[in-house]
């Protein structure tokens, strides 16, 4: 894990604090909230831009797994996300709205390099990136009205305008500059030059977003310490609930160490930076949705840092099958680390 990775839980934190200071500025409110979409828009095009959406069909190889992940990101977790709120947060509809919105919208990168900690098949993990990034383009606006829509009244037309804004135009930009990229340099250029900068960028513009939305709505968050200790418990019993799921479907299914560690941290980790650009632009006038899905990832990255070190102990403790042996062309047996 590079540095920048490890330490993207504190600089969130650290601009959480930065925007609250920002936010005692008179007349520094209005501007920053200005900013907050176009930063996220540029985080976006940069995170899309590591997706390679051309090798959508890579899925068919990991049939079975993947189909299993996708079962559990957008069937089940969209009901679970909605039975945890109405159990925790029925008094508190934004923290509700906050949390479906983190919870139906799985991961589209970061999940990555917690399925390389633990030894899982990242050939798998990123066969599912661009089947993870479409299916929240398309699902998103339903699982909005059809779950969201129970909570408070919505505006369909305005959850489609803001989804068309926020991510199709960032994915549109990002299929542009990767082709041009491509055509121009190679695959190799971008993937060992341009995207480890493009990581640090992304990184820099959701933390100066965070600033932004905190020092534009710092005195409605302030009145609101409590919100962190109200999702705790919800959250958590998401990724418990998740992650024994993952391990259940797993030994059902016979499947490979590496393939149940892969199918636990895509279920596990979240995409919480699409989630907040469509809040933005949604729901730009209730400011602690968009502040449940900064909290998300304070709570996440350290989740995920445990749930890949317990997978090393399961996978220590030999509880699933090792990968069969894989016959190469020139007949010599390589067995899978």
């Amino acid at each position: 894990m590079r540095l920048i990775e490890k330490l993207q839980s504190p600089i969130i934190l650290a601009a959480v604090f930065v925007g609250l200071a920002l936010g005692g500025i008179p007349g520094l409110a209005e501007p920053a909230g200005r900013l907050i979409l176009p930063l996220l828009m540029l985080m976006l095009t940069g995170a899309f831009l590591h997706v390679p959406l051309r090798r959508f069909g890579d899925v068919l190889n990991h049939r079975r797994v993947a189909f299993a992940s996708l079962a559990v990101n957008f069937v089940w977790t969209p009901l679970l996300a909605w039975l945890l709120g109405w159990l925790f947060l029925r008094d508190a509809p934004a923290l509700w709205i906050g949390l479906i919105m983190l919870l139906v919208t799985p991961c589209t990168d970061w999940y990555l390099v917690f399925t390389g900690i633990a030894r899982g098949n990242l050939a798998l993990s990123t066969a599912l990136l661009p089947v993870n990034l479409t299916l929240q383009l398309v699902l998103l606006p339903v699982y909005l009205l059809l779950l969201a829509g129970t909570v408070i009244s919505l505006d369909a037309w305005r959850i489609v305008e803001s989804v068309a804004l926020v991510l199709l135009l960032p994915l549109s930009a990002a299929i542009a500059l990767r082709a041009v990229a491509v055509r121009v340099r190679g695959e190799g250029w971008l993937a060992g030059k341009v995207l480890p900068v493009v990581q640090l960028g992304q990184i820099l513009f959701l933390a100066l977003a965070i600033a932004a939305m905190f020092a534009s709505q710092g005195n409605v968050i302030v009145q609101n310490p409590q919100a962190f200790l109200r999702l705790l418990a919800p959250l958590m019993l998401f990724y418990a609930i998740n992650m024994a799921l993952a391990l259940v479907v797993g030994r059902a299914m016979r499947a490979p160490y590496p393939d149940v560690a892969s199918l636990c941290c895509t279920t596990l980790a979240r995409n919480s930076p699409i989630a907040l650009g469509i809040a933005l632009a949604a729901f730009p006038e209730q400011p602690l949705i968009a502040l449940t899905l900064v909290i998300g990832p304070l709570i996440e990255l350290p989740v995920l840092g445990v749930a890949s070190q317990m997978l090393l102990w399961i996978r220590r403790a030999g509880a699933f099958p090792s990968p069969a042996p894989r016959i190469e062309a020139s007949s010599e047996v390589c067995v899978a680390d």
